[in-house]
């Protein structure tokens, strides 16, 4: 990233499944891309959506459900590839917190290639959790 870029950061700003998927791609983070239909119904059922933007190009995400209360889950923080290491999925981080506020716990499941980046980050490793992993 150019030294000089500066990064923009939004919250709740609309997205299109195509500027999803680009980021999805972009950053190496395994998710449905191709599946338009559903990268919109991910975009519509989130409660919070921090953005990071270059311009008009979308670099950065991160999408959450939460009851705004006792817990918010993040359901994706991915940066892409290039903008990687230049502080901004700890800014998008940061931002989720700050909405979220102190009393509700911010809770993940990291991608294999990932599972260093959270502790760098403030987050502790669990051992207590369960799933139903999805069919498709």
């Amino acid at each position: 990233m150019d030294p000089l870029t500066v990064i923009e950061y939004k919250y709740n700003e609309k997205i299109t499944p195509e500027q999803l998927s680009q980021v999805f791609l972009a950053s190496k983070l395994i998710r449905p891309t191709d599946d338009y239909p559903r990268l919109q119904k991910m975009i519509n059922h989130a409660d919070i959506l921090f953005t990071a933007w270059n311009g008009v190009q979308l670099v950065g995400v991160a999408r959450a459900v939460t009851d705004f209360s006792y817990c918010c889950y993040l359901s994706d923080l991915a940066v892409d590839k290039s903008y990687q290491k230049e502080g901004i999925g700890k800014t998008l981080l940061q931002l989720l917190k700050e909405r979220i506020g102190e009393e509700v716990a911010l809770i993940l499941l990291a991608a294999p290639d990932a599972m260093s980046y959270y502790p760098h980050v403030g987050f502790e490793n669990i051992d207590n959790g369960f799933r139903i992993a999805r069919k498709k």
